[in-house]
């Protein structure tokens, strides 16, 4: 999808949003209307009970088994999963669908980054009042911090993305590179490969909007901050922003990062030759290794994000979904019932022996899962790496509620530094005045 038409969807939703600014702090009301959560429980068993039919939308290829399942053991209940698109691709039908008032799911996953911006628009459902907020211990953090928006839960963690760095431990042994600890060893490190093999960088970089937030986030930075209907946007202050920036600025400035744009066949084939030494991400991504750079099993391994100050064991999140509700479904009991199935329930093992990364608790601390094996990473017992990281995600993270718009104008404004004589700080500085702009256009009252 274009910037362009991924600005037309956001803009879209906004608009929905927009005429509620003034009545009210956008998604803090009891959406569901089933009263307290003990009748709310109640009569998601009851519906277990009646059965029926719900559609969900999701790309996800783990829940075609949480599918089957859930339809054994609630034999009167049939889910139509249907593929609308990855992403911004399915957003685009979600936003057409509430705009016409039919056509949409019952049950729809929706990134974390996005969740924000289809419950301002009341396209999602509140699921307090089923006894969703009873499940803050249930799941780690950042994912649980992302499906609470003013005052209401609305979306159930599926997956999460604690970060840590993948690294080519075959090119790191070939040319001596310690692993670094911390982002000044790192660019130390970058320097030492490119020297080494002028055709071969530390890693690649071409302007991608979720990498840079998440590396604040990691450093502490809180540039946006929400309060119902109060925005403010702020890189020039922010200290986690100004840690970053060193950093990368340098990287950029001394071409020490590859211009391959993430997900492209030239990427796959730079991690998978050796030109890509190293890829700081979510947890989710060593399917994604297994999958489509099978060339270099046993040459990867995973470690700990390097740190921006030594000693430090600070972490962030980068990618994952949630399941939400959709405010149009005439089954929201019914749909409650497989949110909890699929990512509180049963349905959690049969994604994580799939491939996917949980966002529960209990299972980033099971022993098992600790102890499993990862044959492409050269038995390396990487999911206690992975599971330190979700632990020390840093708090207080906030995404803007039009989120999805901001990170569509990214390569207009931060972008130009990684093709231009733009600095990353002059970049940013453009992004956040075109995010007050928007926000103001919107009906936000926003600050500094």
């Amino acid at each position: 999808m274009t910037n362009k038409t991924l600005r037309r969807w956001a803009q879209g939703i906004a608009v929905l949003c927009a005429a509620t600014l003034g009545l009210t702090a956008c998604g803090s009301s009891d959406d569901s209307g089933s009263g307290s959560t003990a009748s709310g429980a109640k009569s998601v068993a009851s519906a277990l009970g009646k059965g029926g039919s719900i559609t969900v939308w999701a790309w996800e290829p783990t829940l075609k088994k949480v599918v089957t399942d859930f339809e054994a053991k609630y034999p009167k209940v049939h889910v139509n999963l249907v593929n609308a698109g990855t992403g911004n691709d399915q957003y685009t039908a979600l936003q057409n669908a509430v705009q016409a008032g039919k056509g949409g799911p019952d049950v729809a996953q929706i990134e974390y980054f996005a969740l924000g911006q289809f419950a301002l628009g009341k396209s999602v459902a509140d699921l307090s009042s089923y006894g969703a907020k009873d499940l803050k211990a249930t799941y780690s953090p950042g994912p649980w911090n992302s499906v609470n928006i003013n005052g209401g839960v609305y979306g159930l963690p599926m997956d999460s993305g604690p970060m840590a760095m993948f690294y080519n431990k075959k090119v790191f042994d070939k040319y001596k590179i310690a692993v670094p600890t911390t982002w000044d060893e790192y660019l130390a490190a970058a320097r030492k490969l490119h020297k080494a093999d002028p055709k071969a960088y530390i890693t690649s970089d071409a302007g991608d909007a979720g990498m840079t937030t998440s590396m604040v986030w990691q450093a502490g930075g809180k540039p946006y901050k929400v309060d119902g209907t109060k925005v403010s946007v702020n890189f020039g202050s922010d200290p986690g922003t100004a840690a970053y920036t060193k950093v990368w600025q340098q990287l950029i400035s001394e071409h020490l990062v590859s211009p391959v744009p993430g997900w492209s066949d030239q990427w796959y084939k730079g991690l998978a030759d050796g030109t890509i030494a190293t890829l700081s991400t979510g947890a989710w991504m060593p399917a994604n290794f297994t999958s489509g750079v099978a060339a270099a099993s046993g040459d990867w391994r995973a470690a700990p994000l390097p740190q921006w100050q030594a000693g430090q064991h600070a972490s962030a999140e980068n990618g994952g979904s949630s399941l939400a509700v959709m405010q149009a479904s005439k089954k929201k009991e019914l749909a409650y019932a497989f949110l909890q199935y699929a990512n509180k329930g049963a349905g959690v093992q049969t994604r994580i022996k799939d491939g996917a990364f949980p966002a529960t608790t209990a299972d980033l601390n099971s022993q098992a899962f600790l102890d499993t094996k990862f044959p492409y990473f050269g038995g390396q017992q990487a999911n206690k790496i992975f599971s330190a990281s979700a632990k020390n995600v840093v708090p207080g993270w906030t995404y803007l509620p039009y989120q999805v718009y901001a990170n569509s104008i990214f390569n207009d404004t931060v972008g130009k530094a990684y093709v231009s004589s733009t600095s990353l700080t002059a970049g940013l500085k453009a992004w956040q005045d075109a995010s007050v702009s928007y926000g103001k256009k919107q009906g936000f009252s926003m600050g500094n």
